[in-house]
């Protein structure tokens, strides 16, 4: 990914936080020749620098993917950033956004143990506080029938590329006034913008 300096993240926490908020990835792998993806929800285990996620069975790209270096996105909120919201008539349109790529090499779990975890981590991290619902109270031999349709896998990262283009290269007077028109709407994703882009301009002071 093309990471201008201004734009990179390098805080670990940051990153890892990131991608426990936005945890509904793109993983791509080669799939019998041809650049192939899929979307799903990914775990992250810090202790081990791991993914972990599960594929329909039916879906073909676990059969190659295996011991494939693997690409995972993590696409944050993003937005369109006018040039009619500058002081200056000299700019042109751009687009904010937050996205992490994470590198590394799959393999197929096999561990029932290993893969009930995985799949009640997802349960928990989804499911609101005060829901009912829990994986422990579910007859075993559903889980174990359901778990029949399923390719669970891990995904040992090897290399992190992060990027927030936040409109960092403008001055801050610049960004402020975008801050004021991306709060100036309902867009969720606008909003998420602007509260980010506050954070980085609160860094700087």
């Amino acid at each position: 990914m093309y990471i201008p300096k201004h734009f990179k993240i390098d805080d670990e926490e940051v990153i890892f936080d990131f991608i426990e908020k936005y945890g509904f990835a793109t993983l791509f792998s080669q799939h019998k020749g041809e650049p192939y993806a899929t979307h799903l929800p990914l775990t992250l285990n810090k202790y081990e620098n791991a993914l972990y996620g599960h594929f329909a069975r039916q879906n073909e790209q676990w059969k190659d993917a295996e011991n494939q270096q693997v690409l995972a996105i993590f696409q944050g909120p993003h937005c369109y950033i006018s040039p009619t919201w500058y002081e200056t008539t000299k700019a042109v349109p751009t687009w904010n956004y937050v996205s992490i790529h994470l590198y590394g090499t799959m393999e197929v779990v096999e561990d029932r143990k290993v893969i009930f975890n995985s799949l009640n981590d997802l349960v928990h991290k989804y499911e609101s506080p005060d829901s009912p619902y829990n994986l422990n109270d579910i007859e075993p031999s559903f889980i174990e029938g359901m778990s029949k349709g399923i390719v669970p896998f891990r995904i040992k990262i090897t290399k992190i590329e992060a990027k927030a283009k936040l409109s960092q290269n403008h001055p801050v007077e610049r960004q402020e006034l975008i801050i004021k028109h991306l709060e100036n709407t309902s867009q969720q994703d606008n909003i998420q913008v602007a509260s980010l882009i506050k954070k980085n301009l609160q860094k700087c002071k």
